[in-house]
């Protein structure tokens, strides 16, 4: 039996009473009692994540941004102000999501790249060999030496302030999808709760300090439970479920991420300008009780769509889902979802369903 591996916090995460789950290999929190206090604490005050899963790459030298600009369908060089930040998908090439992630540019020749924990190591290797290939002059630097705490909510910036008072100073004023460094910290205006906020990257024998110096502050934990149905609310596609190899970002919502009109070639690019979609990603919001879930069938006047992500909403106190359906169902739209036998009458909607605290949609 292969061993879980763990985060630099994975000792206080057990010792504080989490309970501790398999999440991709690793030994992660699920939550610390109630994922719906968590859930709340982050949308109406501040929680703190243990990301320290993802995997942070720098990609240095003179031909990175070449590299990256072959590599990201979305087109790094809209990077131009260092310290500014892309969401971009890494793509096969039939158009497919290999992953998502962001990246940083924090230098002449000095990007970074946080990809998902599930797809670190074939990303990386992946990566590698594309360098090996198109530009061998470029490092590729895998950073295990270092750790990301996400503090996400109203006043995630200010107990960050209070914890980190000279980092935050510098990073004050931080616009969103942007980052600075001070020292070997990296303070980043990004998130996965729909919730403004910093996630924090510094070295591994740091986080503890951190963690407790939050927690001092009154920033409650908070696990992977209270994150998923965050994002789901935000209308945040996870890897793995609302994406991957085999759909393209025209079926996950994603087409916002893909950039045609630039005239660089990127991986899957062909495909992708001559791709015809048969399904787009929307938003469900329950009509009847219950609770609609992953994999569940979704009955529509067009056709058959799937449920990708699916749950409980806390803010809304009412199921959601983010499904995959025929491009001719449109927001407004009354659908059914297979649950337990039985259909279960939904709106479509477009997401995101909360942002900042705000319910953005009508039930």
């Amino acid at each position: 039996m292969v061993a879980l591996k763990a985060t630099p916090l994975n000792t206080v995460h057990r010792e504080t009473g989490a309970r501790m789950v398999d999440f991709g290999g690793w030994d992660m929190p699920l939550h610390y009692g109630s994922q719906l206090e968590e859930h709340h604490r982050v949308r109406r005050d501040c929680g703190m994540f243990d990301v320290s899963h993802m995997l942070v790459i720098d990609v240095r030298g003179g031909d990175s941004r070449a590299l990256l600009s072959y590599l990201l369908a979305n087109n790094v060089d809209r990077l131009q102000q260092p310290g500014k930040a892309l969401y971009s998908c890494l793509l096969n090439p039939a158009g497919g999501v290999r992953d998502d992630l962001i990246v940083y540019f924090l230098g002449p020749d000095w990007f970074r790249l946080v990809v998902n924990a599930a797809t670190a190591d074939r990303d990386y290797a992946w990566l590698a060999a594309q360098r090996d290939l198109r530009a061998p002059g470029v490092t590729l630097a895998a950073r295990r030496d270092l750790a990301i705490v996400a503090v996400q909510g109203p006043h995630a910036r200010a107990k960050v302030g209070q914890a980190l008072p000279e980092s935050a100073a510098v990073a004050g004023g931080l616009d969103y999808f942007s980052a600075i460094c001070v020292g070997e910290t990296m303070l980043a205006r990004t998130g996965y709760t729909g919730e403004d906020g910093l996630e924090i990257l510094l070295p591994a024998a740091a986080a503890v300090a951190l963690w407790l110096r939050l927690r001092e502050l009154g920033v409650a934990a908070a696990g992977l439970a209270a994150r998923d149905t965050l994002r789901l609310e935000a209308g945040m596609n996870l890897y793995g479920q609302d994406m991957d190899e085999s759909t393209t970002p025209f079926e996950t919502g994603l087409a916002w991420t893909v950039d045609l009109q630039a005239a660089r070639d990127f991986v899957g690019k062909s495909a992708l300008q001559n791709a015809r979609p048969q399904r787009h990603a929307l938003g469900l919001v329950s009509i009847d009780k219950g609770v609609m879930r992953r994999h569940q069938k979704v009955t529509t006047a067009h056709g058959d769509g799937e449920i990708t992500s699916g749950g409980f909403g806390p803010t809304l106190a009412r199921s959601l889902a983010l499904a995959r359906v025929p491009l001719a169902v449109k927001p407004g739209d009354e659908v059914e979802a297979e649950v337990r036998g039985r259909g279960l009458r939904a709106r479509v909607v477009k997401p995101p369903f909360v942002r900042h605290g705000k319910v953005l949609i009508t039930i």
